[in-house]
């Protein structure tokens, strides 16, 4: 691990990790995000001062379901920080804006596409989908149907929701059995 990682080590007394493309990643507590996330923006051997993404991914047989990629670049030491959080379902990551305004639409985003929401966001709604959706279309469990079909109605000029109608009814198909086709019955002369 460079300097900084091993600084940043020190300083937050947290497991962190250097890939091989030099970002370090940081394994953060639900409690102390907010106080790592200053220490990184404001400490003068880090200066992490903008926040480029947020993500959230999906484990669902996991305990602890999402994880949070906070993503970080600090341009003065050219290096990158991806600080990564594990949340139960119910858990309530504090919002960021206060630290980062760019927080704003990124915690909207994970909001709107997994359903995480933050504690104290000043203005967390949908931002992808419109409003009415119905569930949140980045969980594994999500059908991928959807579960309303979204049209706009010339006649009656506005946009409708129907009832999604599926003439065959839902499979579950083994991914992991061999396909047998044609070609295993050609070779059956002896």
């Amino acid at each position: 691990m460079n300097k900084t990682g091993k600084y940043i080590q020190k300083k937050t007394k947290c497991e962190c990790i250097q890939q091989d493309d030099g970002t370090i990643v940081i394994y953060s507590a639900l409690d102390d995000i907010e106080n790592h996330l200053l220490f990184l923006r404001d400490d003068e051997k880090c200066r992490f001062e903008l926040l480029i993404d947020i993500f959230g991914v999906d484990y669902p047989d996991k305990e602890k379901r999402f994880e949070l990629i906070y993503n970080l670049l600090s341009i003065v030491h050219n290096i990158r920080v991806h600080i990564k959080l594990q949340l139960h379902e119910s858990d309530m990551p504090p919002s960021v804006v206060k630290i980062f305004n760019t927080a704003s639409w990124f915690e909207r985003e994970v909001f709107d596409m997994y359903g995480i929401e933050f504690a104290d966001h000043p203005d967390l709604r949908r931002i992808l989908t419109d409003y009415g959706f119905k569930g949140h279309p980045m969980l594994k469990d999500f059908p991928l149907t959807g579960y309303e079909e979204v049209r706009y109605d010339i006649e009656a000029k506005k946009v409708v929701y129907n009832p999604i109608d599926l003439p065959q009814d839902f499979r579950m198909f083994d991914s992991l059995s061999p396909w047998e086709g044609e070609a295993t019955k050609i070779n059956t002369k002896e």
